[in-house]
C-alpha cells in the first residue's frame, strides 16, 4: 500500500468508506496467482486480475456502471486505497471490466472463485459453517415485485386470449355487440 494513498484516504475518509472497508477486510482475499490460467503467459503485462475482482466487488457493492466504476478507480481516492494503487495511477478503460467478467464466465471460473474466497474467508473468521444468515427483505420484496411483473408480461397473451374468447361468447349470446377494427 502506497503511504501516501493511505494517509490521504484517512485524512479525507476519517470515518472509512464501503471502498476502504472492502481493502481492511478483504485485502489478500485474491492474488493475481489465483487467476494464472485465465491469461496468456505471453504479451505485454496485464491489469493485476485482483484488482480488477476488487472492483467487481465494489461495482456491485455501490451499484456502479462499468463507466463509473472505472472513473472511480481513477478520480476517488478510497478506490485508489481499496487497491492500493499511487495516487496518480491512471485507472483503466471501462471495457476491461467487461473482458474480466467475460472471463469469468468461462468454465467453471465463477463458481471456483467463489469457493477460493468463501474458504479463505472461512480461515480469516468471517464466515462460519452452519452460522446464521441474514436476509435483507428488501431484496427479496423487490425480487418478488420483478417476478409478479414478469408473470404478469407472461400471462398477457393468454389473458387477451381469454378475454377474447369471453368476448364472442358474450357477443353470441346478444348481450354485447361485437366491434371489429
Amino acid at each position: 500500500m502506497p503511504e501516501l494513498t493511505a494517509k490521504m484516504a484517512r485524512a479525507s475518509n476519517p470515518s472509512g468508506t464501503t471502498a476502504m472497508w472492502v481493502r481492511d477486510h478483504l485485502d489478500g482475499l485474491w492474488d493475481d496467482t489465483d487467476f494464472a490460467s485465465w491469461y496468456p503467459r505471453d504479451g505485454r503485462p496485464g491489469l493485476s486480475p485482483a484488482q480488477l475482482a476488487t472492483v467487481c466487488v465494489l461495482q456491485f457493492l455501490l451499484n456502479l456502471s462499468d463507466r463509473q466504476a472505472a472513473e472511480a478507480v481513477r478520480c476517488r481516492i478510497d478506490f485508489k486505497y481499496a487497491l492500493a494503487l499511487e495516487l496518480d495511477a491512471p485507472g483503466f478503460h471501462h471495457s476491461v471490466l467487461t473482458d474480466f467478467r467475460d472471463r469469468l464466465c468461462e468454465d467453471d471460473r465463477a463458481d471456483q472463485l467463489l469457493s477460493l474466497s468463501l474458504e479463505r474467508m472461512r480461515k480469516a473468521g468471517m464466515v462460519t459453517e452452519r452460522g446464521k444468515q441474514r436476509t435483507d427483505s428488501t431484496q427479496v420484496l423487490a425480487a418478488a415485485r420483478d417476478l409478479t411483473r414478469l408473470e404478469l408480461v407472461l400471462e398477457k397473451p393468454y389473458l387477451n386470449r381469454s378475454w377474447n374468447v369471453r368476448v364472442e361468447q358474450v357477443s353470441r349470446r346478444g348481450d354485447l355487440p361485437v366491434v371489429r377494427a
